[in-house]
């Protein structure tokens, strides 16, 4: 017969429902709808862009975003990180890829969501 972990259950439950509590109330978020996702597996995290214009690579997505949290569209479900865990995840195990997308190519990393 198997134990109940009652307590250990409605603990970790509390926690759960504090960290969903804290999100319904982040500051900003940023969101993205990645359509390749679904036949990739990865989401593609922006870093750069190339300015025509100025014939030039500026930092842009991550690297200058405003938002507390980024969120990321997957179908019919809503991944929503925190900036700086993104941005861990990104600068440990993202892989680096140009998208070269008329008019304004980028670069990023990308990351399998887990």
């Amino acid at each position: 017969m198997k134990d109940s972990n009652w307590d250990l259950d409605y603990r970790d439950g509390m926690v759960g429902e504090s960290k969903v509590a804290d999100l319904l109330h982040m500051d900003t978020v940023e969101v993205k709808t990645d359509r390749k996702w679904l036949q990739t597996g990865n989401l593609y995290i922006e870093t750069e862009c190339y300015y025509v214009n100025e014939d030039a690579w500026k930092p842009s997505g991550i690297r200058v975003s405003n938002a507390t949290h980024w969120g990321f569209v997957l179908e019919d479900s809503v991944l929503i990180v925190p900036l700086h865990r993104l941005k861990e995840i990104v600068w440990e195990s993202g892989r680096p890829i140009t998208c070269n997308i008329p008019p304004n190519p980028s670069r990023g990393y990308l990351i399998t969501p887990r």
